[in-house]
């Protein structure tokens, strides 16, 4: 059962208006920008057969199915998507009470947390620059392993971006990590491969 509700009203919507996109098959894909941040917006948009992330959860409505973005369904918990009628026409409204809200806490497990920065205040920076950075694991001595993927493979920027950037955030954000690493950095000489 998803999160979010779509009312009849909204179903009827949408479906009337992708039903004069001439595409079989067309959908709706709902996803959050910097979700859990004070920009948080939620975002309605078309989404042709394909266009959808493999993570995606599919809700199939009447007319039609709403992809829901993975990293958005968290705070789209209790979110009411709506259409409201009055005297100048109608129109689409979308409340998410928790877009803007921390999915995490203090007692998050420590990869919870790196994550959930990562997703809401590192990727949403680097994606200009098509890159991207994902947790690899959390080692000893709170040592985070970062891969950093996309535009960020192989730039000789990384090095920079890693330690003053990410490093300099997620250390502000979480204090007991003591800092990153990326997956590739060889200069730890005991486990590498040769």
């Amino acid at each position: 059962m998803s999160a979010i509700t779509i009312t009849d009203a909204a179903q009827e919507y949408l479906a009337d208006l992708l039903s004069k996109q001439n595409t079989e098959g067309i959908g709706i894909r709902i996803f959050i920008t910097q979700p859990g941040t004070q920009y948080a917006e939620t975002c309605i948009a078309y989404c042709k057969p394909g266009e959808e992330k493999p993570d995606d959860t599919p809700l199939a409505l009447k007319d039609f199915t709403a992809w829901i973005d993975s990293v958005s369904e968290p705070f789209l918990e209790d979110a009411v998507v709506d259409y409201a009628t009055d005297r100048m026409g109608g129109q689409l409204t979308i409340k998410a009470p928790n877009a803007k809200v921390p999915m995490i806490s203090e007692d998050s497990p420590l990869n919870e947390r790196i994550n959930y920065y990562l997703q809401t205040e590192i990727n949403p920076g680097l994606a200009g620059h098509g890159g991207m950075v994902t947790l690899v694991d959390v080692v000893e001595d709170g040592i985070a392993v970062l891969r950093f993927g996309g535009g960020c493979q192989g730039c000789g920027m990384v090095d920079m971006t890693l330690k003053d950037g990410v490093e300099k955030t997620l250390i502000e954000r979480i204090p007991e990590l003591k800092g990153v690493r990326d997956v590739t950095d060889h200069s730890n000489r005991e486990n590498a491969y040769y």
